[in-house]
């Protein structure tokens, strides 16, 4: 089943279908929900109120669009509001192993530490677009900002990014 299948079935009364979504996007949505908030518990929280939301919500949905970039509006909303709740981000911006995955070599640990030692707004462009492949238009639509905007924020995030891996700065 495809991201329009499944809406048409949930549209039509099959609440079943909406499982269809649940399986496809919650472990990248989960990864996601970990970066704005800092932890699993919260992440999963989130992530599970962002589904019931977008379950809730499946007839604002238009279809001819992706369904991931609909639900990541409300995936991030749902991240803010679980942050606001508590402050939960790392000052150090340490980075659990677990976060990243089982693997990961130690330049990837430095990525994802220097990731989180951004501003939630610098790494979540720096995720969306380089980790994730949104485009600009995808970007400039999803955060509600001028595609401009977009990519004069991504150019500065790109330069930190670049200078703590350099060592410049922590």
């Amino acid at each position: 089943m495809d991201d329009a299948a499944a809406t048409r079935a949930c549209l039509t009364g099959n609440r079943d279908a909406f499982r269809h979504f649940v399986d496809r996007y919650q472990s990248r949505a989960l990864a996601q929900a970990r970066l704005f908030t800092g932890n699993e518990a919260d992440a999963a929280d989130a992530t599970q109120e962002a589904f019931v939301d977008a379950f809730r919500n499946l007839r604002t949905f238009d279809p001819a669009r992706p369904f991931y970039g609909w639900f990541y509006v409300l995936l991030r909303n749902r991240c803010f509001k679980q942050r606001s709740r508590r402050a939960t981000r790392s000052e150090s911006g340490a980075v659990a192993e677990r976060e990243v995955g089982p693997g990961v070599s130690p330049e990837q640990m430095d990525l994802w530490r220097a990731i989180h030692r951004l501003s939630p707004d610098e790494a979540e462009l720096i995720v969306l677009k380089h980790l994730e492949g949104w485009t600009y238009e995808d970007l400039s639509t999803a955060l509600k900002i001028p595609r401009g905007t977009v990519m004069s924020r991504l150019y500065a995030a790109r330069q930190k990014l670049s200078s703590m891996l350099a060592g410049e700065s922590s």
